[in-house]
């Protein structure tokens, strides 16, 4: 195994993981911002008013788009595998 091969390999697992959770972080920060101006404009600044709403909206997005992250995690790891042999051989 090369330097370069090495460093190919991170690179599609770092570019694997920002891509599979993106859904999830996009999310996320769009329900904080909604939550954030709603707290601002109401002046009601209750924890459980940011907290509660962020875990179901994060589990919903979950069991929406964990098929396709999944796929893509099975995906990668599927091509490394299969193209083991060939780097170390």
């Amino acid at each position: 195994m090369t330097q370069e091969l090495v460093i190919g390999i991170a690179r599609q697992a770092l570019e694997t993981m920002l891509l599979v959770s993106l859904p999830i972080l996009l999310i996320s920060l769009i329900e904080g911002v909604l939550i954030g101006i709603f707290q601002a404009v109401t002046q009601i600044q209750e924890m459980t008013i940011t907290f509660v709403p962020k875990i179901v909206i994060t589990f919903i997005s979950l069991l929406v788009f964990g098929p396709w992250m999944t796929g893509k995690m099975i995906d990668f790891t599927r091509e490394i595998f299969q193209n083991l042999p060939h780097w170390i051989g």
